[in-house]
């Protein structure tokens, strides 16, 4: 399908992802990934972060609003919390989540695993897959659509993680 991979080895849309579980046969499954040169322990707290804002393309998604460029601080994620937000406006549920290694949640019909793969020390792997039910007719033109926003997403996600990664004043 157009658009369904980006970043993205064979082996990494091979493996599997929580939202496997959770839709056991999709209509549309897309993969999108980065290499973050930063430890998972600090990509990890900017990933649960997307439950204050989307860190995609803020003037379409967050109302003009920007995603913080800063930690927050927020508790763990815990299944049954909001999934994201968007101008403001709360959307979506955790369904799962493993501190450190993966969050999943739903959002305006979407199913979608944030999952961290260490690659040695200092590199982190952060892939997203995104499954749905609807119908073939929309997978297209979703799947189109998230490779934008997600790209954008996890770019944004890794720069902030590498930020933080280097020690002040380098």
């Amino acid at each position: 399908m157009i658009g369904d991979r980006w970043g993205v080895s064979d082996a990494e849309t091979t493996r599997p992802y929580p939202c496997d579980e959770l839709v056991p046969a999709p209509t549309l499954q897309a993969w999108r990934g980065v290499s973050v040169a930063a430890p998972a322990a600090v990509v990890w707290p900017w990933v649960a972060q997307i439950r204050l804002a989307p860190y995609s393309y803020d003037w379409v998604d967050n109302l003009g609003r920007r995603s913080p460029q800063e930690l927050i601080g927020l508790p763990e994620p815990q299944v049954g919390d909001t999934f994201t937000a968007t101008g403001g406006r709360r959307l979506g549920r955790i369904l799962s989540v493993d501190p450190g290694v993966q969050l999943t949640g739903s959002v305006l019909g979407a199913v979608m695993s944030y999952v961290l793969a260490p690659q040695g020390a200092d590199t982190t792997r952060l892939l997203l897959k995104v499954v749905m039910g609807s119908t073939r007719a929309v997978a297209p033109l979703v799947s189109v659509g998230d490779l934008v926003m997600a790209r954008r997403q996890l770019l944004n996600l890794g720069r902030l993680a590498e930020r933080h990664s280097r020690p002040q004043g380098r």
